[in-house]
């Protein structure tokens, strides 16, 4: 390279490891790779300052894929090894890859410290309702009545909410994608990674095999449009054709309501403009009914805190003063 020329602008395909690529054809874990791929090139990222940390699931073989750094761990534990790189080497940008049943159930705990304490991080929370890798058990996040080898009955249980579970935890930053919206998507993990603490971004992914078509409610392309609302900061949270609908709150704001600008123009004024530094909005926007309201896409919620690993790169800096210091007391020699 000459002295004047600059450095070749990193593609995609560039962030591709030299591994095949092995997920079920269909599987919607192949467009959230592009994405996270294309977001890295956005960014330029340095290869070289780039970590995968992953548990067990399909979601967890990304790593593999990437021509960066890469942890594939054990069930579960992938945020305790995210934190002990990031903390050990604060220069690196650590991506936790991770799904609905390693991050929810054998892995709850560690799930929502890292919240808690605020590790600048990205986590990618792949989404399918199932245990996938493990031939289609029922996880935390199935709905009550999934059909599957542990619940052929029909699950008994109510399905955890990651993202609600994240705000209760003290998450800086939740936000909620789909797999194969790859125009909405890349923009969502692009804030995540320029966010200052832990970043949240659940991903609805279809597992073609054992729970297929979950999410067609409202990603299915005749549905999208009257199902989803993407949500923009200091933008009217409006949806439908043509946003001739809007979110507002109920009376008693307690949840939030739907109104038909068609019908009720005149409560154009009530429609919600979206702040994301309002956590009890986003609580709601996590909390509404799919059967009933749209899922809201997007950034739901976004502030700032002090991270843990700037903490411990103080605590350091500081300890590192006083032993200089102890040292500096009294007659000493350079040998």
């Amino acid at each position: 390279m000459g002295i004047n020329e600059k450095p070749a602008q990193l593609k995609p395909n560039d962030y591709a490891s030299d591994q095949e690529v092995r997920w079920c054809p269909g599987c919607g874990d192949y467009a959230i790779l592009n994405a996270v791929k294309r977001t890295l090139a956005d960014h330029q990222a340095d290869k070289a300052n780039t970590v995968f940390v992953s548990g067990i699931g399909c979601s967890s073989r990304l790593p593999y894929y990437m021509s960066t750094y890469g942890f594939h761990t054990i069930h579960g534990r992938a945020p305790a090894f995210a934190t002990g790189i990031k903390i050990t080497n604060p220069e690196l940008d650590v991506w936790v890859i991770t799904g609905d049943g390693d991050s929810l159930s054998i892995g709850g705990n560690h799930f929502i410290h890292l919240f808690r304490r605020n590790l600048n991080c990205q986590i990618l929370l792949f989404n399918n309702e199932i245990y996938g890798l493990t031939k289609g058990q029922a996880s935390p996040a199935s709905r009550t009545g999934t059909i599957s080898p542990s619940t052929p009955k029909g699950s008994l249980e109510s399905p955890l909410s990651a993202c609600e579970l994240a705000l209760s935890s003290g998450a800086t930053f939740v936000a909620r994608g789909v797999d194969t919206a790859i125009k909405q998507l890349v923009p969502t993990l692009s804030k995540a990674k320029e966010h200052s603490g832990t970043a949240l971004v659940e991903i609805f992914q279809n597992c073609i095999v054992y729970n297929d078509n979950v999410f067609n409610s409202f990603t299915e392309k005749s549905a999208a449009i009257e199902r989803q609302i993407h949500l923009e900061n200091g933008k009217p949270m409006l949806f439908g054709e043509d946003n001739t609908k809007g979110l507002s709150l109920s009376a008693d704001h307690s949840k939030l309501e739907v109104i038909d600008l068609k019908i009720n123009k005149k409560e154009e004024s009530k429609i919600l403009i979206h702040d994301e530094s309002n956590k009890i909005i986003a609580y709601l926007l996590s909390q509404m009914n799919q059967s009933t309201m749209p899922i809201a896409l997007g950034v739901l919620y976004s502030t700032e805190k002090p991270t843990l690993d700037s903490y411990y790169t103080h605590r350091i800096e500081e300890h590192k003063n006083k032993i200089s210091n102890i040292m500096e007391k009294g007659q000493t020699w350079t040998i």
